[in-house]
């Protein structure tokens, strides 16, 4: 793992993503991951009914993250306040609960756009990675392809249009 690249804060899609195009192994090595409780449980809802590729055995999980954060319900109750209209799941909502009261540099890949807007109106746009970037850092080509919403295309693509649309919304607030 390299000392010098900051923490990345990984969602439930995220971490189901790398382990079925058989990354998870690279992406721990070379980054130190965390994530939050309410995606570990994420992880392993509706375990039965995924393809093996997608299983995750929960001890493999816990033991190749370098922190799982516990969030309070005051840290969700502040977040929503911030980002009223936002509907993200339970891990999204607690892994931004928990991103933004961090200090230092960190990362978060979440490739659902609900919580990429989150992190538009939080201020966190620069923050937020692709699964394909973090891979591509660790000198990681995945044989099976990544789907596109794990890409940086798509990722910078969808980070464009929520940029705009923040700013819209913003001024359509001030009106």
């Amino acid at each position: 793992m390299n000392g010098s690249n900051p923490p990345v804060l990984l969602d439930t899609n995220a971490i189901i993503e790398s382990h079925r195009v058989s990354a998870w192994k690279a992406l721990a090595g070379g980054h130190r991951l965390e994530t939050v409780e309410d995606c570990i449980t994420e992880t392993q809802t509706g375990f039965q009914l995924r393809r093996q590729e997608q299983r995750i055995p929960v001890e493999e999980l816990r033991k190749k993250l370098a922190a799982i954060h516990s969030v309070e319900n005051r840290e969700r109750a502040e977040l929503a306040i911030q980002i009223e209209g936002i509907a993200l799941d339970i891990g999204e909502e607690s892994l931004w609960a928990h991103a933004r009261g961090r200090k230092g540099a960190w990362l978060l890949c979440g490739p659902d756009k609900a919580s990429m807007r989150c992190g538009v109106r939080l201020g966190f746009r620069k923050r937020i990675i692709s699964l394909e970037e973090l891979l591509e850092n660790v000198g990681h080509k995945p044989k099976i392809a990544l789907k596109y919403n794990y890409t940086k295309k798509w990722s910078n693509d969808a980070l464009a249009d929520l940029v705009f649309e923040e700013r819209d919304r913003r001024e359509q607030l001030r009106y």
